[in-house]
């Protein structure tokens, strides 16, 4: 970069700078958003390729934009606090533009969009430059046994800024790892069960798993109709909700959108209270879920839950009726045939793909490339019928819905508020159950790998999950940028 001042703030300040300290310097015209891309790209182009991987694709139009954007705010003001600002979002999500979606996936790498995702839509309405895609587990880790997370054909294998002997977590690695890099302040995650919990514990991030049904699913390669949601991936609590706030919205084409009554045009920074867990009620869930924890974590993990105890909490240890339920992934087997035929046949360009019978012939005809570890759970489900007409679907769904919620989740919270989980290793309950989570720094190892604690609570309980998280978060400070 041969602008000095760009140069230097794109190694220091970056790193850490918020969503609230950027649009200060645009108000105050101590930079342009065109700068501020600019900044973003040079950091990309000197770190990316050679130590994290997190980028698949750039933008072609984002420069552009910006500078549109910058022209905008001198003559009409800023539409809002996304005005201006680089988003990067997975690339499992559609963008009606000059970028491919392709879930991570060489069989879709010619592939664009015919119309963006709903919440594209609702970025570019907000004034938002889509940065650029990220990349991610190959189809949200939907593919094959002991495939590494982060790790796609597109792509490559994604590694964790803060050490590459430290997993990534996935799948919305590149997301994660992009965010604690500072290749842009804030990022879109995509969770069916811990892909936005887990790398933004791995990379000491605040990540929010929305309710299903606070933002529409309409556009993102899915999964599960189920789970599927989407997410803020974010430095801070505070950036979390604006981004947040930006893509929230009912949408006629995703009916359990509608199911949002209660969040509709809130404003969530109005839950941003730093005595959020005053008088609260707690839960620790340490029946199973402590039991993954090395003695370095559990130590940082029991060293936040004290935390909580001294900004007010009443914290007590509690069992979830249904931990040790036989749970297995059925529901995911059988939706995702009738999810992805769907989304290929309503927003693909790529005549060679339209079928999820396609894509594993695909693959098998470029093996060496492909079929790294498999197609496992693709075969699996593309011997379903595709109609969820089978009994062992309908029984699942029903057991999961049960004990995620009746005997899971909501009996735990007839004692609590809120449920804390070490990690995101309690993410599996909550997503089957459709329930929000939001995972925050905690801390390091001695190793210096990051930890992170994830609350949970009830549909539509974003709010008072909000004020937990940020009244833990600006008492306790614990994220610091990695050392790239």
């Amino acid at each position: 970069m041969e602008n000095p001042k760009l140069k230097k703030l794109a190694h220091s300040w970056l790193t850490s700078a918020s969503l609230s300290e950027i649009n200060h310097k645009l108000v105050r015209e101590e930079l342009t958003s065109r700068e501020l891309v600019l900044m973003y790209l040079y950091r990309i182009a000197t770190l990316d390729k050679d130590k994290i991987n997190a980028i698949i694709e750039i933008n072609p139009e984002a420069l552009q934009t910006a500078e549109a954007m910058d022209k905008e705010r001198a003559v009409k003001g800023p539409r809002g606090k996304l005005h201006g600002i680089p988003v990067l979002i997975k690339d499992n999500i559609a963008t009606n533009d000059k970028m491919h979606t392709s879930a991570g996936s060489v069989a879709l790498a010619d592939s664009f969009a015919l119309k963006d995702a709903f919440i594209v839509k609702k970025l570019r309405e907000a004034g938002a430059i889509i940065l650029g895609k990220t990349n991610m587990t190959e189809w949200a880790n939907f593919m094959g046994e002991n495939m590494p997370t982060g790790y796609s054909s597109r792509g490559g294998q994604v590694t964790n800024p803060y050490g590459s002997e430290f997993i990534v977590g996935g799948s919305s690695s590149g997301s994660g790892a992009a965010i604690a890099a500072g290749f842009a302040t804030v990022a879109i995650g995509t969770e069916t069960s811990g892909s936005i919990l887990s790398p933004a514990s791995q990379n000491s991030l605040v990540g929010i798993k929305p309710t299903v049904g606070l933002i529409s699913r309409n556009g993102i390669i899915p999964i599960s109709h189920t789970q599927d949601t989407a997410g803020p991936m974010t430095k801070t609590v505070e950036d979390a909700v604006l981004l947040l706030n930006g893509i929230v919205g009912v949408d006629e084409n995703d009916p359990i959108t509608k199911t949002n009554h209660k969040l509709q045009n809130i404003d969530f920074t109005t839950f941003l209270r730093s005595d959020g867990l005053k008088g609260a009620k707690i839960g620790i869930a340490r029946e199973v879920y402590f039991d993954y924890l090395s003695e370095d974590k559990a130590k940082v993990i029991n060293g936040a839950i004290e935390k909580i105890k001294t900004l007010g909490a009443d914290v007590v240890d509690i069992t979830i009726p249904s931990t040790k339920s036989k749970w297995n992934i059925d529901v995911l087997k059988y939706e995702f045939k009738v999810g992805i035929n769907t989304y290929l046949k309503e927003f693909t360009t790529c005549a060679k793909i339209s079928s999820l019978t396609d894509i594993i012939s695909f693959n098998e005809n470029n093996r060496d490339v492909m079929l790294k570890y498999g197609q496992k759970m693709l075969l699996e489900s593309n011997a379903t019928s595709g109609t969820l007409t089978e009994k062992e679907y309908i029984t699942s769904l029903e057991h999961d819905q049960y004990h995620a919620k009746d005997n899971g989740i909501d009996a735990a919270l007839k004692e609590v508020d809120a449920i804390v989980f070490p990690n995101n290793f309690g993410a599996s309950i909550p997503a089957k159950a459709g329930y929000p989570s939001i995972t925050i720094p905690a801390g390091f190892t001695d190793e210096g790998e990051p930890v992170g604690i994830t609350f949970t609570s009830a549909a539509f309980s974003e709010g008072i999950l909000l004020s937990f998280a940020y009244a833990y978060e600006q008492a306790t400070k614990e994220r610091k940028a990695p050392n790239i």
